[in-house]
């Protein structure tokens, strides 16, 4: 057995709660906890197969292959427990989270988007016979599929795609077709040489009308040789700054034809003669974003995870500078910037899943409301997802940022795994909506609900708009989770009014509502992103106010330092906003420093036990510095070992080209 980092075994004889009971809290309870570890064991009884010589050394093209070979192995697990009845379409979020996490496959995989984006655009778009034709295919992976929506002239602004899906009826017939360079589709992954069909986003034209984006099923390679179809090119778009493993391609149409019962049709049809019978509301495809939108939230809090579960066993076991003279070298998680550095982190990642799954709940129920015929909170719930997806992805990047800083030069090493990490996570700032614009469209939901506020019912995320505007609100400031609380719902709400304002008046000074919208969009962005610090502080409280009812004291006692490391940690990073809008005074800031530093205080003897909690075994965690025994620099050593040019003493090098120079030979 390897012997445990005698500094890590004391962290974890500090520790003053019982991890698994976090654990367990974590997954939601015992029931789960037991499932994700069979899940765990299962992809993990494969990893002797898997890795030979690691991906850092190896080609562009030997990558892709490598990861093929891979998601073969991992995918055929999944296979495995779908035909032994452990897993369900309607829970394979969970498994593919599962799946994703606990495989070798650290920049990610090929088969990704066939389980996160092509199976759910089918479920939520497809009518009855299409999920009887198409899910049972994909789900058993006789087909691989993908998803094309993003073109190379056009991203998030899905109304301007140019790929167009021009319906025969002579011949009951879409056909599809790209009629410029910008109109090709560029980023789907695993288009490059693995999926066989693909969701494609495209303008639709019937009788002389076009009817703007609806999705298509289509055919790109032939079943049995692989070889594209005719009309149809497709190829990859090359490597990136991280998910090179998965493929990421183009695609483009010449005319190629497929049937009318290949456009998804659960809520717009076209007919046999050509007739167009549009959606109840046009907003109702927004399920499937929320969905992916959700995933990238869950997405976000396990990269999270592993990062600063990274950094804190790092920190334990690294020793470097005298706190005081004679003494010897301290554990540099002693030091309070190192704390500053990485302890946010471990409160974001139960901030951001307790409010992810407070999204998933929310998207259940109104998928309800939406069968029930119900579309009110239909805007709500898109806003929601909107911003969620653009915080968790931003503010995950800059930690997952901090912790590899935390980690000083040995951070840098792929080996660590937070160089790749970091190019994950913030690839997600851009993908499925790029942030800024998924701010703005939360923006246009928040300044419609402004407007109508007193004349519509408010949903739930915004009804604090009413009670924060009203006299008396918040007169006083309070240096407490719930005081801060109300100081953002203040700010958030302050500033849905002044751009509401700003826009009115630059209207009235002859300004088109564009423009006055355009340039008063950096403020728009700002109140979002306050509005959705208000939905995941509040969250965040509240639902850890009704778990510490059935935890123990002593986690109790945690989660609440948690919470208030969160909240203390925001009001300090956005104390201008705060300063501007509401009552704090400078007493209050200097109180608020005070009281964050002693909560990293109170949280120093617990932080190994916190990340242990997350129970991220070292297969999954794939990093020299965060392993379970703190053996960092043996590892460092070893898999230094492993680099091509450690295989032979002196490499041709030196005598092709080094010798001759140093002799002037050359």
């Amino acid at each position: 057995m390897v012997k445990v980092n005698e500094d890590l075994r004391k962290e974890r004889d500090r520790c003053t709660f019982n991890i698994q009971e976090l654990t367990t809290l974590v997954d939601g309870d015992l029931q789960k906890t037991l499932d994700r570890k069979e899940r765990e064991n299962v992809m993990l009884s494969k990893q002797d197969v898997l890795k030979k010589v690691p991906d850092e050394y190896l080609s562009h093209k030997e990558k892709y292959e490598n990861a093929i070979r891979e998601s073969v192995i991992l995918f055929g697990l999944v296979r495995r427990m779908q035909e032994e009845g452990k897993t369900t379409i309607d829970n394979y979020r969970d498994v593919v989270g599962g799946l994703l996490g606990s495989s070798t496959t650290r920049d990610g995989s090929p088969l990704g988007l066939h389980y996160i984006m092509f199976m759910p655009a089918i479920l939520n778009q497809g009518n009855e016979e299409q999920h009887a034709k198409w899910l049972p295919r994909a789900w058993n992976f006789n087909i691989i599929g993908s998803y094309a929506q993003t073109e190379l002239g056009h991203g998030t602004f899905i109304r301007g795609l140019e790929t167009t899906a021009t319906y025969d009826p002579s011949t009951q017939e879409f056909v599809l077709h790209s009629p410029t360079l910008t109109s090709y589709k560029w980023w789907p992954g695993g288009m490059g040489q693995t999926a066989n069909y693909c969701i494609v986003v495209a303008q639709l034209y019937t009788k002389g009308h076009c009817h703007g984006i609806h999705s298509f099923i289509v055919q790109v390679r032939d079943e049995e040789t692989h070889i594209p179809l005719p009309g149809i090119k497709v190829g990859e778009i090359g490597a990136k700054l991280g998910l090179n493993a998965v493929n990421n391609g183009f695609l483009g149409f010449d005319n190629v034809r497929i049937p009318r019962t290949h456009m998804l049709m659960k809520h717009a049809q076209v007919l046999e003669d050509g007739t167009y019978v549009k959606s109840r509301h046009s907003k109702l495809n927004y399920g499937a974003m929320v969905f992916v939108r959700v995933v990238i939230v869950f997405d976000m809090v396990n990269y999270l995870s592993k990062a600063v579960t990274i950094a804190t066993r790092f920190s334990a076991v690294r020793r470097q500078c005298q706190m005081k003279a004679g003494e010897p070298e301290c554990q540099i998680l002693d030091f309070v910037t190192q704390q500053h550095k990485i302890f946010i982190g471990i409160a974001a990642c139960h901030a951001l899943r307790i409010t992810a799954n407070k999204l998933w709940d929310t998207f259940h129920a109104v998928s309800e409301e939406l069968v029930a015929g119900n579309l009110n909170r239909l805007p709500e719930l898109h806003a929601l997802a909107c911003c969620l997806k653009a915080v968790s992805t931003a503010d995950t990047a800059a930690y997952v940022e901090r912790c590899r800083l935390a980690c000083g030069g040995h951070g840098y090493m792929l080996s660590s795994n937070l160089p790749l990490t970091y190019g994950l996570v913030t690839a997600a700032c851009t993908y499925e909506g790029e942030n800024t614009v998924l701010l703005l469209q939360t923006a246009r939901f928040l300044v419609k609900t402004w407007q109508q506020m007193d004349t519509a019912n408010l949903t739930p995320t915004v009804m604090y708009f009413k009670e924060a505007s009203s006299k008396g609100f918040y007169d006083k400031w309070q240096n407490s989770v719930e005081g801060i609380i109300r100081g953002f719902q203040v700010v958030a709400m302050r500033k849905v009014e002044t751009c509401v304002e700003t826009m009115k008046g630059r209207a009235a000074s002859g300004m088109s509502l564009e423009d006055a919208w355009n340039q008063t969009s950096v403020q728009l962005v700002s109140a979002a992103d306050a509005h959705c610090r208000v939905i995941i502080l509040s969250t965040f409280y509240e639902e850890v106010v009704e778990l510490a009812k059935t935890t123990s004291p002593e986690l109790k006692t945690v989660l609440f330092q948690l919470v208030d490391l969160y909240s203390l940690y925001w009001a300090l990073e956005k104390l201008s906003d705060l300063l501007l809008y509401t009552s704090i005074s400078q007493k209050d800031v200097s109180d608020l420093q005070a009281m964050y530093e002693d909560v990293l205080r109170k949280l120093r003897p617990n932080a190994v036990g916190l990340v242990d909690a997350f129970d991220i075994r070292d297969e999954m965690l794939q990093s020299t510095l965060g392993s379970y025994d703190g053996r960092v620099y043996e590892r460092l050593m070893e898999e230094a070992m492993k680099s091509p040019l450690n295989a032979e003493t002196v490499n041709d090098t030196f005598h092709k080209y080094l010798k001759p120079f140093m002799q002037g030979k050359l």
